[in-house]
C-alpha cells in the first residue's frame, strides 16, 4: 500500500468559470489559474502522484506550457491515473475536502464523485468527496479563494493466474 496527501489552493476572481471535479458549480466568480483551475482535481492529481513519489503536477503539467492553458483537469486526473496504473497500482480510496466559504457545494457532490471515480477507474464508494466553510476566517472563509486536500490509498495490483 501507499498513501499520498495532495493540497491545492486557487484565487477567486470575476470573468471565470467555477469548476470542481469537473462540474462546473453557478457562482458569481471563478478560480483563477493556467488551465480550468480545479482546485478539488488538482489536489487529487498531487495526492496520487505523491504516493508513488512521482512529483507533483507543476512536474507533469507545466503553467509555462501553453498547452496546457484553460486545460480540463478531468482529462490531466485521466493521465495521472494511467501512471499509477502503469506502476502496477490501483485507487483504493480516496478522501477529499473542499474548503470554500461559498457557494453550498451539497447539490454537486455526488456528480463530483462520478467524475473522479470515472477518471479513476473506479467504484464511486472508493471516492469520498466533502465540502466545508472555515467559519469566515483565513483567506477562503473571507471568500478570497478556495482550497482542497486530499489523501489517498493506493493497492499493488494482484497478478491474475
Amino acid at each position: 500500500m501507499r498513501i499520498g496527501h495532495g493540497y491545492d489552493v486557487h484565487r477567486l476572481e470575476e470573468n471565470r468559470k467555477l469548476i470542481l471535479g469537473g462540474v462546473e458549480v453557478p457562482y458569481e466568480k471563478g478560480l483563477l489559474g493556467h488551465s480550468d483551475a480545479d482546485v478539488l482535481t488538482h489536489a487529487v492529481m498531487d495526492g496520487l502522484l505523491g504516493a508513488l513519489a512521482l512529483g507533483d503536477i507543476g512536474k507533469h503539467f507545466p503553467d509555462s506550457d501553453p498547452k496546457y492553458k484553460g486545460a480540463d483537469s478531468i482529462e490531466l486526473l485521466k493521465h495521472v491515473y494511467s501512471l499509477i496504473e502503469e506502476h502496477g497500482y490501483t485507487l483504493g480510496n480516496l478522501d477529499a475536502v473542499i474548503l470554500a466559504q461559498a457557494p453550498k457545494l451539497a447539490p454537486y457532490i455526488e456528480k463530483i464523485r462520478e467524475n473522479i471515480a470515472d477518471a479513476c477507474k473506479c467504484d464511486i464508494s472508493q471516492v469520498s468527496i466533502k465540502a466545508t466553510t472555515e467559519e469566515g476566517l483565513g483567506f477562503t472563509g473571507h471568500g478570497q479563494g478556495m482550497a482542497a486536500h486530499c489523501v489517498v490509498l493506493l493497492v499493488e495490483k494482484q497478478n491474475s493466474i
